[in-house]
């Protein structure tokens, strides 16, 4: 699922499950995150960052960036346009498909992008500069680009799991604590030769997606969580009411789009601590009741019903907020 070709091989390809038009939710992901637009030029230049670290050649002599995603190959060139002000010496033509190939060789072209990040008389170094990442929405940028070039995410359907890869062993460990940063706590491994970076837990991989710019997917996959919950719930009690519990997944779901929402605002922060009690422990028990929240939480089922309609009414004032 990898798309950096033959260089970093496909992850666990026989659980690629195929979506809408044939696409696997890795590349459905992409698409999303394509459409975010290029707006500052701190993050453009991030952005392009994450791509030439993680892309599969990144030299003072060549710059080779390899995909088979048709978004992230529209998107390519616009990037490095808007970020460095070039072009791509070699690109694939309209209507390409399968892997397609961009690269620069000119030595003017790749003197502008190296001397974008201070390396010197074209000798890179293929570490993080941090001074390059020093807001939070050009660290999100550099996530990005480093997604768009090496990421991959399994269908949440069979199982959880996002990573990325990339060939410099410094790179890998660098991306670590600059995760950390933003509450996000990687794991780490080899694969034939290359440092792989990946979450295995369903809410750090929707806190990754939203981070980077990819909501819906992120929705997605807590709702596809939500859903297998749910349905161990009905193996697991066969005579429970279908018509109440479906009431109870459209409850949760709302109000779990209604946390998450909350949590991306500035908002959070001011919320009252058993507001936000009560929202974690809704995050971390979807497949739950009313009920049984309730007696997990320690507190009557009207307080908790309570509480998460506020949580509700705050995140509906915050969308309608400038």
């Amino acid at each position: 699922m990898s798309e950096n070709g033959d260089r970093f091989p496909e992850l666990f390809p026989e659980e690629e499950t195929r979506r809408e038009g044939n696409k696997t939710f890795s590349s459905l992901a992409k698409e999303e995150l394509c459409r975010e637009r290029l707006n500052r030029p701190c993050c453009t230049r991030a952005e392009a960052y994450g791509v030439l670290l993680f892309c599969n050649v990144f030299s003072g002599e060549e710059i080779r960036v390899v995909t088979t995603s048709p978004a992230v190959a529209q998107r390519l060139p616009r990037l490095f346009r808007r970020a460095f002000g070039v072009r791509f010496d070699r690109q694939p033509g309209e209507n390409a498909k399968g892997k397609q190939i961009f690269t620069i060789t000119d030595p003017a072209k790749l003197g502008r992008i190296l001397d974008a990040f201070g390396y010197d008389h074209g000798q890179v170094s293929h570490h993080i500069n941090y001074a390059v990442l020093e807001e939070s929405c050009c660290q999100a940028a550099f996530f990005r680009g480093a997604f768009l070039a090496a990421g991959s995410i399994l269908d949440p359907r069979q199982r959880y799991h996002l990573e990325l890869t990339t060939s410099h062993y410094a790179v890998s460990r660098e991306l670590a604590p600059l995760l950390a940063e933003m509450d996000l706590h990687p794991k780490l491994t080899t694969r034939r030769g290359n440092y792989v970076t990946y979450f295995k837990q369903s809410e750090a991989i929707a806190d990754f997606l939203t981070t980077i710019g990819a909501p819906l997917s992120a929705m997605e996959l807590m709702n596809t969580k939500l859903e297998k919950n749910i349905m161990n719930g009905v193996n697991r009690r066969s005579n429970c009411d279908m018509a109440n519990l479906d009431k109870a997944v459209a409850a949760a779901q709302g109000q779990i789009a209604a946390i998450r929402a909350l949590r991306s605002s500035p908002q959070w922060d001011a919320l009252p601590e058993n507001l936000r009690d009560t929202a974690m422990l809704r995050m971390e028990h979807p497949e739950l009741s009313l009920s049984q929240l309730a007696e997990l939480a320690g507190v009557s089922k009207s307080c908790l019903n309570h509480r998460l309609r506020k949580l509700m009414e705050l995140a509906e004032e915050q969308k309608t907020k400038p």
